[in-house]
């Protein structure tokens, strides 16, 4: 089992699977300078894919019980450490209950609070990208690769304002996509949505081939991330018109390679996961130190020029 130590500082935890690669390492100290937060410091804990329960319900446990440990952004981990932990919170937020993931923890009053973030991140993120009404005014359709909680929170947000004619969710594994459907059977979707086994990136080029003209393809596997390689194939072909966005925006990314690369011809428009980065991180900030963020305007786009400043550095 880990050992992990007390914080001296006010301290905030990032749970992934390699953390110490993410820029968020060199951000987080600028943005604290930046927020009135020149004390605070953030460590990263890496948990392999799919850990034991145990080592996950450790690290919670010494966060709920260690005073200057603060809270946590999870990522990779949201919705195995949310099974594995549910019973260590004292307040679950009703995202987090719907969705069964955990994305951001906070303390309030000595209460350990479970959060759900990444349906308002995420959809922060989606609608910087892709144009207002553009669904409603093509017809098309959002095709998510991975059914972990990054698409569990997307699809929600699509399923809100204006919505694809068709969410397709394909996934390598069954039970992932059991679990999807469960979820969306619960938010009462108001979108047609097709679960498609997808265990070869062959199978995702198969689903590529049957979009309409605009559609929107999002990688929310991981892949290119937290292990090499893209959902896709070099063959299969992005629709006419598309919009093709990767939840990553570092790695090997060769899922935004193989979009490039078709980008002209097809007349995509391509988005890194810079943009998710920042919403992902701020609203959790914002929210472990009990802090104002704004999601727009001046002070937001000065944050985002701090963390593009310091990650370069």
């Amino acid at each position: 089992m880990a050992a992990y130590q007390p914080a001296t500082r006010p301290t905030l935890y990032f749970i992934g699977v390699t953390t110490g690669k993410s820029s968020i390492m060199k951000v987080f100290p600028a943005w604290a300078r930046a927020l009135g937060l020149a004390e605070a410091e953030i460590r990263g804990i890496d948990f392999p894919l799919h850990a034991d329960p145990a080592a996950y319900r450790e690290a919670v446990t010494f966060l709920r019980d260690d005073p200057l440990s603060l809270g946590a952004l999870v990522t990779t981990h949201k919705i195995d450490l949310f099974h594995a932990c549910r019973d260590l919170f004292d307040v679950i937020d009703p995202h987090a209950a719907l969705m069964g993931e955990t994305s951001c923890i906070s303390k309030a009053e000595d209460r350990l609070v479970c959060h759900a973030k990444d349906p308002i991140s995420s959809g922060l993120a989606f609608d910087a990208f892709v144009p207002a009404g553009h669904f409603a005014r093509t017809g098309a359709e959002l095709f998510s690769i991975g059914a972990g909680g990054s698409t569990i929170a997307l699809t929600w947000h699509a399923m809100q304002g204006d919505r694809p004619s068709r969410i397709i969710v394909s996934n390598r594994s069954k039970a992932r996509l059991d679990e999807i459907r469960r979820i969306h059977g619960e938010m009462g979707a108001n979108v047609p949505v097709d679960y498609v086994l997808a265990p070869r990136p062959a199978d995702n080029d198969a689903v590529l081939a049957g979009l309409k003209p605009g559609s929107v393809v999002v990688n929310a596997t991981g892949l290119g991330k937290d292990a090499p390689g893209s959902p896709l194939t070099d063959t299969g072909r992005f629709p006419q018109g598309g919009l093709a966005w990767d939840l990553n925006y570092r790695g090997d990314l060769v899922f935004l390679d193989q979009a490039r690369r078709q980008q002209a011809a097809q007349g995509l428009a391509i988005e890194d996961g810079w943009t998710y980065f920042i919403h992902g991180w701020t609203q959790v900030i914002a929210e472990v130190f009990h802090i104002p963020i704004p999601t727009a305007g001046p002070r937001f786009d000065d944050l985002s020029r701090i963390a593009a400043a310091a990650a370069k550095g």
